[in-house]
């Protein structure tokens, strides 16, 4: 994977994986992200047998017999059920590099920025134990900051919020290393579960976590849409029973979030806070840069922007970021030759 032949051959077993609590990601260097699949697996209760993962999973969610239940082995960023993520690990590095390899794959990963060393343990040894090699872990906030093409190892501040499904991590990054961070456990799942609340307060309308990630994707506002924008909603009405069709609006949304959307721009003020003046006064000439799924949520940048007097943009490629952050970190522990390198 390192430009070297020793370590590329004919194929990478090098790769920087982001587990993340909605997706994983799979990035092989020359390669690019190869595999981008949802963090679900279906299991079958009665044989406690894995029927699918990924995309063929999340398709079976609120769909499934009694007896198959797909689930989500994270939960907010971190390992809910651990041997149902290791089997999820080994299938999908197994998909990504191949099963024709001699040797072991060897893997960066990413955790959130405040992850316990349990947390990290557990995410390390379930790597481990789904056949890789651990080189090492690498907080979110620096692997998106690297992915998304900044010059982290400079002595000036940038400043980055990755919001992803489960966590928001916020940041202040300088010399190659966090100088202010924060995780939260608000993110892209807290918005679907924000649409659902609202659609059954408002709406009388119970509707699933599938329908309310396509509100969200379709016509979800953070900040006021300079048109509106209309979707037809299927779901319950807890009236009546029966199955109802409403059509939702833009501007609902924009009820709905608001008080989710509002939690990660007083963490992000509150990071700037806390950051030293001089990095601060590089981040505002320089900007604030977001990242991750939750990123792409309608008007947020515009939110950020708006309460924090900053020049607020999304990265090129929001939700590769982290991944291709991680494999750039492979080269920076390992470096050409293959030695470790000292690490961040």
């Amino acid at each position: 994977m390192y430009g070297g032949k020793i370590m590329f051959g004919l194929t990478s077993n090098d790769i920087g994986i982001d587990l993340g609590t909605a997706s994983i990601l799979v990035y092989i260097k020359g390669k690019g992200v190869v595999l981008k699949e949802p963090s679900v697996v279906a299991i079958d209760r009665n044989t406690n047998e894995i029927r699918a993962f990924g995309e063929e999973a999340r398709l079976m969610i609120g769909r499934t017999p009694g007896n198959v239940v797909a689930v989500r082995p994270l939960r907010q960023g971190v390992i809910s059920d651990y041997t149902v993520t290791e089997k999820m690990l080994k299938y999908f590095i197994h998909k990504a590099v191949g099963k024709r390899t001699l040797r072991k794959p060897r893997v960066a990963i990413c955790i959130p920025s405040g992850a316990t060393e349990v947390e990290k343990k557990a995410v390390e040894d379930a790597t481990e134990q789904a056949g890789a090699i651990v080189l090492g872990t690498i907080e979110e906030p620096v692997a998106a900051a690297m992915g998304a093409g900044l010059e982290i190892q400079k002595a000036f501040g940038n400043m980055i919020v990755d919001i992803g499904g489960g966590t928001s991590d916020i940041a202040v990054i300088s010399l190659g290393g966090t100088v202010v961070s924060t995780s939260i456990k608000v993110a892209g799942d807290d918005f679907d579960e924000a649409i659902v609340r609202y659609m059954r307060k408002k709406h009388n309308l119970l509707i699933g976590e599938r329908t309310a990630e396509e509100i969200k994707i379709n016509i979800g506002s953070a900040y006021k849409r300079p048109e509106l924008l209309t979707m037809e909603v299927r779901g319950r009405n807890l009236v009546t029973g029966l199955p109802k069709t409403i059509a939702v609006t833009s501007d609902e949304t924009l009820d709905a979030l608001d008080e989710t959307a509002q939690q990660i721009v007083e963490v992000v003020h509150s990071v700037l806070e806390r950051t030293p003046p001089e990095l601060a006064a590089d981040i505002f000439d320089r900007g604030i840069l977001l990242t991750g799924g939750g990123s792409l949520l309608s008007g947020l940048d515009q939110l950020i922007e708006e309460k924090t007097g900053i020049h607020t943009v999304i990265a090129e490629d929001p939700l590769t970021a982290v991944a291709i952050g991680t494999g750039k970190y492979i080269d920076y522990i390992i470096g050409e030759e293959g030695k470790p390198k000292k690490r961040f």
